[in-house]
């Protein structure tokens, strides 16, 4: 009789236990391949409990890298710190780094990363939590696009993103520094599930970074179009909309962040819907299948920082 091989369980380490980290501590949480090796805050109170039990938590992130050996390191900390914790990850362990989004604060961050590919796997090892482009109606979206290359290229896109962080006041830019900022990547990797960026076109910050106003060109089955992202904070609720214009054949596909719902239309005619029972959080639906692919032997592109670094590029591009 042959034995089962034994498969040895993710060990995942967490920085940073604020309000984001609670979506991917109830993610891992139901992940059977997955144990919570430790976690990393500056407040010693910001211990977690994790199925039934407190991991080791510690003050800085060097310390428990010299005491454990993480397949997986997840930076969930104000984006200021990302590159310094991505590079002591990358150069004091072998694991994988997933780091929210956006992975860096600027170009100069970016290259510092992309000097490391000598030293450590970058290319390998980076990925970023672009959760967005996992959402389950953005996914319906490009999969019903790519069903249909009839339909041709798309040719315009529009995207509103509102957040209620107004009613934060300092604590949301302490936290998210602006709304162009914050939305404008997530923004962006939802957009590299339809076409292929290529430069921020024109953006405009407004109400002391609140407010954004930015178009984004792209190509799209060999033709160009244009992106029209508007970003803003000044709202009682949140509210998430995109839509996508395929004007050779008249065909609008709309897609409800917010909601999780979507439809295809051309003129009168309703040519696909996409629908959510509301059982599950909306963050939680995002992560769920990042994490799937991230654990995979092939995560998808959109996480890697081949990505991020398109993306950063182009959220970083002073015109």
């Amino acid at each position: 009789m042959t034995n089962p091989v034994r498969i040895e369980p993710v060990r995942v380490g967490l920085v940073g236990v604020g309000i984001i980290a609670e979506t991917h501590l109830a993610v891992l949480a139901e992940r059977p391949d997955v144990q919570l090796d430790f976690t990393v805050d500056p407040r010693p109170a910001a211990s977690v409990e994790f199925r039934g039990r407190k991991p080791p938590h510690y003050g800085d992130l060097a310390r428990a890298l010299d005491e454990h050996r993480p397949d997986l390191v997840v930076i969930a900390t104000p984006t200021e710190t990302h590159a310094e914790l991505t590079e002591l990850t990358l150069l004091r362990s072998t694991g994988r780094v997933l780091v929210e989004k956006p992975l860096v604060h600027d170009r100069g961050a970016l290259a510092a990363l992309r000097d490391l590919d000598g030293k450590a796997d970058v290319c390998g090892r980076v990925f970023t939590a672009h959760h967005f482009a996992f959402s389950p109606e953005v996914d319906w979206a490009a999969e019903l696009i790519a069903a249909h290359p009839e339909w041709g290229p798309v040719t315009t896109i529009t995207s509103a993103f509102y957040d209620p962080y107004v009613l934060r006041e300092a604590e949301a830019f302490a936290s998210y520094v602006s709304s162009w900022t914050d939305s404008g990547v997530n923004q962006l990797s939802m957009l590299t599930r339809f076409v292929e960026l290529t430069g921020l076109t024109s953006a405009r910050e407004m109400d002391g970074g609140a407010s954004a106003w930015c178009t984004v060109g792209f190509r799209s089955r060999g033709e160009i179009g244009s992106a029209r992202l508007r970003s803003s904070w000044l709202t009682g609720s949140s509210s998430k909309e995109s839509n996508l214009v395929l004007g050779r054949s008249g065909v609008e596909v709309w897609i409800d962040h917010t909601a999780m719902t979507g439809f295809a239309a051309r003129e009168g005619e309703l040519l696909a819907s996409f629908g959510n029972d509301g059982r599950t959080a909306r963050k939680v639906a995002h992560y769920r299948p990042l994490y799937a692919s991230l654990l995979s032997d092939r995560p998808d592109p959109v996480l890697g920082f081949d990505a991020a670094a398109t993306i950063t590029a182009i959220h970083h591009t002073v015109l």
